[in-house]
């Protein structure tokens, strides 16, 4: 398993390595949270970096949205970009030790950061993290990358093979509102938490 502490992400941002921030909301998570009608969900988005997401969320109403990241710059980034944001809905932790119940958790660009052999320690978290009936939504990556990574990249086959034991599968298509550097690399998911 390849070591991807705090101290590895630290360095990443510091040194502008971080090839996977695009730099504003991913689309889709934001025409899905445009369209999410209870604004007053318990919301979490882990391995959340630069936030975007949680930015755009908190600004159009979602209030009870939560931060999650293993490093501490980014997060010292968001906070002096968003000075109003709740500390109490900012964690600086390791998402394997988070406790928490949500409704909504926001998938994006965390699953393939993770080393590929903690995919079946994620899947069980997230189940747990979410409350009954509770969503995971996000994108996760259509394609296998010709380096090491992170980012890990899979297929949706071997996503299904972790995933559809846990969770009822909503939705898992191709993205069609990709940003046009992954469109054709993306899958768009909505997991629901309502199997035993």
């Amino acid at each position: 398993m390849m070591f991807l502490d705090e101290n590895y992400w630290t360095d990443r941002y510091k040194s502008g390595k971080t090839g996977w921030d695009i730099g504003f909301p991913s689309r889709p998570i934001l025409q899905y949270l445009d369209q999410f009608e209870n604004k007053d969900v318990e919301v979490l988005i882990p391995g959340a970096g630069n936030a975007y997401e949680v930015e755009y969320a908190y600004n159009n109403g979602f209030q009870n949205v939560h931060l999650l990241d293993f490093s501490s710059e980014p997060i010292q980034r968001f906070k002096v970009k968003n000075p109003e944001f709740p500390d109490n809905q900012i964690f600086l932790t390791d998402f394997f030790e988070h406790q928490g119940q949500y409704d909504l958790i926001i998938e994006q660009t965390f699953f393939c950061a993770l080393d590929p052999v903690l995919r079946p320690d994620y899947v069980s978290k997230m189940k747990s993290l979410l409350k009954p009936g509770g969503k995971l939504v996000g994108v996760l990556f259509d394609r296998k990358f010709d380096f090491a990574g992170p980012p890990f990249g899979g297929d949706r086959v071997k996503y299904l093979s972790y995933l559809d034991q846990f969770f009822e599968i909503k939705t898992f298509t191709p993205c069609y509102n990709s940003i046009p550097e992954r469109l054709g690399y993306e899958l768009f998911i909505i997991l629901e938490n309502s199997k035993v």
